[in-house]
């Protein structure tokens, strides 16, 4: 089982992807993937279209999400799997988190516009439409645009960082309610590429780590595409010491942008539980 290219991680256009989840669907199965999620950000508005569009290649398939949940300071990302996209608690939660968006969006083009870069409110909606979904990503892509940065990897090492021209805080869902609305969605609750995390020290990752636990969480992601080979083992011991099976996902956004494409990981460590083996009764054939 630890063998199945699964990819249960990666956005579309209804977030901060650049593909529609039709165009993901026939990405993933073209390139050779067993078992796929569409996770969009806070948003399961493209849940039914992924689904249908998996269905139709014969792909096997899990709905999901990825919230953006604030713990202890930091902005940490879980990610639901085999929710039901329609559930009431899930929907209006998803809606609170999506809420500040639009406020934050408008602080950042605001700090942009005091060292020279006028317009990236605008500039950033162009790419996503919606207010409610407007991201970092967004501004990146904006600022690849209008010749401020060489790519969106430079975006991130000179702005909307902590301590960086356009990096603004929000206040997103607490970890306790995520992992809530995830559970009575039916689904299991996945800290996403952990490895990402500024955690101040290595007792602020296990206590997050803990707490995930401790509401219900039941699974992290081992093998990811920002993850590297040396990351890989650390959070597959880490998955061990704290009894959580493992979950594989690219979190592909884009052909131009991202490191790593569907399909294209590492495999998980035998050794561990696969989430997929967690989710058997999710999975839409």
């Amino acid at each position: 089982m630890a063998l199945l290219n699964a990819d249960l991680h990666c956005h579309s256009t209804v977030s901060d992807g650049t593909l529609e989840p039709e165009q993901l669907a026939a990405r993933a199965k073209a390139n050779g993937v067993e078992l796929w999620a569409l996770t969009d950000h806070d948003e399961v508005g493209g849940q039914h279209r992924a689904r249908a569009a998996a269905q139709a290649l014969g792909l096997p398939y899990l709905c999901g999400v990825e919230i953006s949940v604030t713990f202890a300071g930091l902005t940490v990302h879980i990610v639901g799997l085999g929710i039901d996209p329609d559930d009431p608690q899930l929907l209006q939660g998803l809606a609170r988190t999506r809420g500040g968006r639009e406020q934050r969006a408008r602080e950042m083009a605001e700090q942009l516009a005091a060292v020279g870069i006028p317009g990236a409110f605008e500039g950033a909606l162009k790419y996503v439409g919606n207010p409610q979904l407007i991201s970092r990503t967004h501004f990146a892509r904006y600022l690849v645009e209008t010749g401020v940065c060489h790519d969106t990897h430079e975006v991130f090492r000179r702005f909307l960082t902590e301590g960086k021209p356009g990096f603004v805080e929000h206040r997103w869902a607490a970890l306790g309610d995520a992992v809530r609305w995830i559970r009575d969605a039916g689904g299991v609750a996945v800290i996403a590429h952990p490895a990402r995390y500024a955690h101040p020290s290595p007792t602020h990752e296990y206590a997050l780590f803990e707490e995930f636990k401790a509401h219900g969480g039941q699974a992290v992601e081992v093998v990811t595409g920002s993850h590297s080979s040396a990351e890989i083992v650390r959070y597959a011991e880490l998955a061990r010491e704290f009894g959580l099976a493992a979950s594989r996902g690219s979190d592909f956004h884009s052909p131009e942008e991202s490191h790593c494409d569907l399909g294209a990981l590492p495999w998980l460590d035998g050794r561990l539980t696969p989430v997929w083996e967690l989710l058997a009764h999710r999975i839409v054939h």
